[in-house]
């Protein structure tokens, strides 16, 4: 049996479909069992825990033989509860195998905001004596959501990823979570720590996001570089400060170039999704055919 800490976001849903898909039993282990509808109409058994409640979660995740675990986004102090009440639970409930999505860049030792709580998620649950597999994740491509309403209603893609013209690892949540689980059914056999990295198959530009968006939109969008003097006040309209801190971090690392990226010698798996596929969704409406 296989439980998926965070089903019901975006990654862990696909993780999830793709193992029922394969036949095998899932737990789908949520906070809010308001969202738990699409997880039992795929066959999830369903369980209810706070991700800051060890002794419920160790509860919600035991028997599984293998656990996927995420850790959300969030200002310094809650992220560094999250990582304790996620160690101390699989503790608890000693799965054979855990698979952690981590991210991009949480080898580097120096803080670079965001990358470095994986970094210190993926320290502590080093510490445990089950096996272990890191998937890093790339960028998501579906983060482009929050600044499409600007696009539409002004045709300007605002970018914190500057140049505009500087590739980047991106990848699309639903492939993050295919990858997830074929790594779940064909474990590394005698491996007690594997670390994979996963993105799209292709890096891009923030240039690129805006010509995708104008495709599906239909008329021009240009990407435009936020000033750095802006980020934290652009990124606390929308988070805390602390979270808004990490965000800048990260930025100012990705735009460095090579930090946020794969370790170097990193194992790499691809996914299949194009920009323009994992965008569409995102866009409210269309003016003319999209291409394929």
């Amino acid at each position: 049996m296989y439980a998926i800490v965070g089903a019901a976001g975006k990654v862990g849903y696909s993780t999830a479909l793709a193992l029922r898909k394969a036949g095998v039993p899932v737990r789908a282990v949520l906070r809010d069992g308001a969202k738990a509808g699409p997880l039992s109409e795929i066959g999830c058994d369903i369980a209810v825990a706070d991700l800051q409640d060890p002794t419920a979660l160790g509860l919600a995740v035991a028997n599984a033989d293998a656990v996927q675990v995420i850790l959300p986004p969030d200002g310094v102090g809650e992220m560094r509860r999250s990582i304790e009440s996620l160690a101390e639970a699989l503790e608890q409930a000693r799965p054979n195998r855990v698979l952690a999505i981590s991210d991009y860049g949480a080898h580097v030792r120096e803080d670079i905001g965001m990358p470095t709580m994986f970094r210190i998620f993926e320290e502590r649950l080093r510490q445990l004596d089950i096996p272990k597999v890191f998937l890093r994740s790339a960028e998501h491509m579906q983060g482009w959501g929050l600044v499409i309403p600007v696009a539409v209603a002004a045709g300007v893609l605002p970018s914190f990823h500057d140049p505009v013209d500087m590739e980047f690892p991106t990848i699309s949540a639903s492939d993050l979570g295919l990858i997830a689980a074929d790594l779940l059914l064909h474990p590394n056999a005698g491996t007690d720590l594997q670390v994979v990295h996963a993105e799209g198959p292709r890096r891009y530009t923030a240039n690129d996001v805006a010509v995708a968006l104008g495709a599906l939109l239909g008329r021009k969008v240009s990407a435009q570089a936020v000033p750095r003097s802006q980020w934290q006040e652009n990124f606390e309209h929308v988070l805390s400060q602390s979270a808004a801190k990490l965000l800048v971090n990260l930025y100012h690392a990705h735009n460095k170039g090579g930090l946020v990226d794969v370790e170097p010698s990193g194992d790499v798996r691809y996914g299949t999704a194009s920009l323009i596929d994992a965008l569409r969704p995102l866009v409210p409406f269309r003016t003319m055919p999209i291409p394929k």
